[in-house]
């Protein structure tokens, strides 16, 4: 049965979904860019404002970066430019995406099922786990996000769609084919294409897809978009085009544990893992989703007859599994691979809610599920933030450290020196002025000149220098796996 929205709850959905956004505007600036992937991403935009080379992204002064296309590193470092290198600036364009993609949700939701079921289903957006946690995390999986976001829905407009949105909406698609290629490469094409082909197959919907949409300009469009930086970056730093293709969209999902990763070290998965991931990523809404197919399957047989054969319905299944099943068999996955099916996920499910409640008082349920589960989410999230912000600040971050080198040193002269490696939260917060060496052997002529340098040790660092050199140095302090120490001073 469909039913309606009350005054009061559309209300109470609206202030949820600010609440939200209020809160991850405001915790942006309160925990440190943390190792490995957030601080890495936050130093090749700060490096790319630095040096002002926005073409090639560098993981290191004069060493490209190849793992990803830039347009997230564009969005951080144009923040940083506007609103000054910090933690805030580098983690704004992230919110500001996952926005984008509830704006999106909500265009064809009410495009589709009126305004309750748009309401209804940016609310569930917003207050999906994953949507939260990613609207504050300098990653590249936002810009995928709203990519695919854009080509999934400006697909469903333009050939199920009211005629006048048709055109506006096809050139979406394309544009949004565009993002993904400039977001993370061809996975953008897979996970928009392996849905929409799997649709039209299932519908033989050929000829609307093929006569609503504008494929010749289109693709022309998505070509201008994206394919002059891919040239220039090749053209920039030949071998890049071999990387990114080869080892990265096929070795880096066919060989677990991939050695060929230039950038730290493949994320080996068990085969499959991806649905576990997505349990985790989607909750709370996960539980309730899996309850239902459950229910469904033994009592109401009719709806999963529906959820298949039902145009719309059949859709947001397949563009919500599409991220699990390209990743099903791929051994080096992360959670935030699923994200791009989160917006479908939120679709679907108020979809379900507002065919299958019984009564208007079996929709209310579920509004007030989404407004508590955002009061929860919002004094949560913060909570964690402040109840393990030493943990954050030394364990997943060298910002603590880095503040004490700069409030214990008496000469701005004085050296931050890492030993093997400079983690990427370092180069960050020390603008990169971090010295590396590479060994004991290159820091000793460090430790004999006439400047009083303050220097990051492991334990195995420690042990290695010699019981001389040892004994010279001055414990500061100890953060997470490093201790720093300096040189006495005269």
């Amino acid at each position: 049965m469909d039913v309606t929205l009350t005054p009061g709850e559309r209300r109470g959905l609206w202030i949820a979904i600010a609440l939200l956004a209020a809160m991850r505007c405001i915790s942006l600036m309160l925990y440190p860019v943390m190792d490995t992937t957030e601080s890495r991403y936050a130093e090749i935009a700060r490096k790319m404002v630095e040096t002002g080379n926005w073409l090639t992204p560098q993981i290191a002064y004069g060493v490209p970066f190849w793992g990803k296309p830039p347009l997230s590193t564009w969005l951080s470092a144009a923040s940083m430019t506007v609103f000054g290198v910090n933690e805030w600036a580098a983690r704004l364009p992230s919110l500001l995406l996952m926005i984008g993609c509830g704006s999106i949700v909500y265009v064809v939701g009410r495009a589709r099922s009126g305004r309750d079921a748009a309401l209804l289903s940016a609310a569930l957006f917003a207050t999906t786990v994953l949507v939260v946690i990613a609207g504050g995390a300098v990653m590249t999986d936002e810009s995928l996000a709203l990519g695919t976001t854009l080509s999934m829905a400006g697909f469903w407009i333009a050939v199920e769609g009211a005629p006048k949105s048709r055109r506006v909406a096809g050139y979406a698609f394309f544009v949004g084919l565009a993002c993904g290629l400039l977001a993370k490469g061809p996975v953008g094409l897979v996970l928009t294409f392996v849905p929409v082909g799997g649709w039209t197959l299932w519908t033989k919907s050929w000829r609307a897809v093929w006569s609503r949409l504008p494929w010749v300009t289109g693709t022309l469009l998505t070509a201008v978009l994206a394919l002059p930086w891919y040239l220039a970056a090749e053209r920039a730093t030949p071998g890049f085009l071999d990387y990114f293709i080869v080892g990265e969209h096929f070795k880096r999902f066919v060989q677990s544990g991939w050695k060929g990763d230039l950038y730290g070290t493949a994320h080996a998965r068990p085969r499959g893992m991806i649905w576990l991931f997505w349990i985790a990523a989607a909750l709370p809404w996960s539980l309730l989703a899996i309850g239902w197919l459950a229910r469904a399957a033994k009592l109401r047989r009719a709806a999963l007859v529906t959820l298949v054969r039902d145009r719309w319905q059949c859709y947001l299944v397949l563009w919500t599994i599409a991220p699990m099943l390209f990743f099903m068999l791929s051994g080096n996955i992360l959670a935030t691979y699923v994200l791009p099916g989160i917006p479908a996920f939120a679709l679907l499910l108020a979809t379900l809610w507002r065919t299958h409640a019984a009564d208007s008082r079996g929709l209310r349920a579920p509004v007030r599920h989404v407004i508590a589960t955002a009061v929860v989410l919002s004094i949560g999230f913060v909570g964690v933030i402040f109840a393990m912000r030493s943990q954050f600040d030394t364990e997943l971050s060298n910002r603590a450290m880095v503040q004490a080198y700069e409030a214990k040193r008496a000469d701005v002269g004085q050296r931050l020196i890492y030993v093997d490696r400079v983690p990427d939260s370092a180069a960050f917060y020390t603008r990169g002025k971090a010295v590396l060496v590479r060994d004991d052997a290159a820091l000793q002529p460090l430790l004999q000149d006439d400047t009083a340098d303050f220097v990051a040790l492991r334990k195995r660092d420690l042990a290695a220098l010699a019981p001389a050199a040892r004994e010279r140095l001055v414990a500061v302090g100890k953060f997470g796996i490093y201790r720093l120490v300096r040189e006495p001073q005269d």
